[in-house]
């Protein structure tokens, strides 16, 4: 349903880059998670570990 380039993705993308919020909190719709999942890690961020200090 979502894709890279779909308005939501790209939303919660920046939201996730930008530190605004944490990819565990990306609502879990349809397949939205899993295309955020892969643009963030494209950038390097780390969703498996994102609260180790």
């Amino acid at each position: 349903m979502f894709n890279a380039n779909s308005g939501l993705v790209k939303l919660w993308f920046g939201a996730v880059m930008t530190g605004t919020y944490k990819y565990a909190d990306v609502p879990n719709l349809s397949n939205l998670r899993e295309q955020v999942k892969i643009k963030v890690e494209e950038m390097g961020y780390d969703t498996e570990n994102e609260n180790a200090a």
